[in-house]
């Protein structure tokens, strides 16, 4: 079962120096389902980034909202960071350009310090990890040096795991 994988490989990475797990797969492929069993399973909380960060930036000026995006998510993670994990889904306002945020590498800050698995909404083809398609104004496209590719025998439907 792919929940049973995926719980081993959160154990697995905690000796890690980056403890990133992506759930890859496009909208409604079972991505939160799987972030739900695991935050069922390991006792933590799941960070709904759009709904969170977006009622957090409502305070803050639109002119200063790309200043303290970044910031206002760590202190998220921090208060819902649960026995070292972090669990992440619906994080499309990360790809807001208004934000100039770059994404994976702010996931891949935040585990540095703490394990993460986070739900990417997008796509993984070849040594590319994209989001959204080419000529979107949010596309963004990564080349995924530095992370370990998908395991065989991950998918399920259309998504994948990454660490």
């Amino acid at each position: 079962m792919i929940i049973d994988k995926l719980d081993r490989l959160v154990e697995d990475i905690a000796g890690l120096n980056s403890k990133l797990v992506l759930v890859i797969g496009p909208p409604r492929s079972g991505k939160s389902e799987l972030l739900k069993q695991l935050s069922a399973r390991r006792q933590a909380q799941v960070l709904n980034v759009g709904a969170d960060l977006g009622r957090e930036l409502l305070a803050v000026p639109s002119p200063r909202r790309h200043l303290q995006a970044a910031d206002l998510l760590k202190g998220l993670a921090d208060d819902l960071v649960g026995r070292g994990l972090l669990l992440m889904d619906n994080i499309e306002l990360l790809f807001d350009q208004t934000l100039q945020l770059s994404p994976l590498d702010l996931l891949k800050r935040h585990a540095h310090a703490r394990r993460v698995v986070a739900a990417w909404p997008g796509d993984l083809r070849g040594d590319r990890l994209s989001y959204a398609t080419t000529g979107h104004p949010e596309h963004q496209d990564y080349g995924i040096d530095g992370l370990v590719p998908p395991f065989r025998g991950w998918e399920r439907r259309q998504v994948r795991v990454m660490l």
